[in-house]
């Protein structure tokens, strides 16, 4: 089964989505499952993940109505609650009991303190997620990669998973050594996996971005985490910043190609079953 795992959905409106903005035109709209759906098919896919865009409880609803209108291909949901809240129990145990619901995120990158991660209310929360079975996923920019390591140290038994190899800043195929040291460090780490995704919309603006460009990043991922804990995201829609939908999968494909089926299965779907909890199926 190839699984998409990571994209989003919304119903645009500017109050909502402050985050979408100048420059941003190509995401003023609306993006459901009638708009996904081609797309997964035409690039293959079997299965996708549903990732929050909006940091309100309701937009966990409003994807696992979406999730629950197209179980066949949409396989889990990571939605949002305030996991510092003192009666963040009461939110998770509602949430995890519905099928879909398989883990957490918050917007760490647009967070004013870059050490939030550390705050004691915070890890409180994550703390009980392991308990309801949900994973969490990490999305940070490249400069949060230290106190990550420190976040999911002190969460041993808890599932993570990195968003976008960390939103890197790309400005030429030669990585920055402060990024590729932190990959290194967080995938030492064996209960933190890895999205490949995010990365055409971290290249410099002024910059076309083209595979080789991108492949040195792909690579270090790969040595950081190993083929067993790299899983493949398309971020869509916001890679239409960038690029579309078939275009971002093809080059995945290519930069696995090299590697065994296996490796490559686990890559391409496996390794998201694995760590969010969803039963895999043949392709169809």
């Amino acid at each position: 089964m190839i699984l998409d795992s990571h994209h989003h959905f919304w119903n645009y409106s500017p109050e909502a989505y402050g985050w979408i903005g100048q420059g941003m035109d190509v995401l003023k709209h609306n993006f459901g499952p009638t708009e996904l759906k081609p797309l997964i098919d035409e690039a293959g896919i079997d299965g996708v993940i549903s990732v929050q865009a909006r940091t309100e409880v309701a937009e966990n609803d409003a994807l696992l109505a979406h999730a629950e209108a197209h179980p066949s291909w949409i396989k889990g949901v990571v939605g949002w609650v305030d996991l510092t809240r003192a009666d963040v129990g009461e939110t998770l145990g509602i949430y995890s009991s519905r099928e879909k619901f398989v883990g957490v995120r918050e917007v760490l990158q647009g967070m004013d303190d870059d050490a939030y991660c550390l705050r004691e209310d915070f890890n409180r929360g994550i703390g009980m997620l392991h308990d309801f079975g949900l994973v969490y996923d990490i999305l940070i920019f490249h400069r949060h990669l230290p106190n990550a390591v420190k976040l999911v140290d002190r969460h041993e038994n808890q599932v993570f998973v990195l968003d976008h190899v960390a939103k890197p800043d790309i400005q030429s195929a030669t990585p920055s050594p402060a990024w590729v040291e932190g990959m290194k460090a967080l995938g030492k780490r064996e209960h933190v996996f890895c999205k490949v995704s995010g990365m055409v919309t971290e290249v410099a603006k002024d910059i076309e971005w083209t595979p080789e460009l991108l492949r040195p990043y792909f690579d270090v991922a790969l040595e950081a985490f190993g083929p067993e804990r790299l899983m493949f995201g398309s971020d869509w829609p916001v890679c239409r910043l960038r690029s579309d939908y078939l275009r971002w999968k093809q080059t995945v494909d290519a930069f696995v190609a090299e590697l065994s089926p296996n490796e490559r299965a686990d890559i391409m779907g496996g390794n998201a079953a694995r760590a969010y909890g969803i039963a895999l199926e043949s392709r169809r």
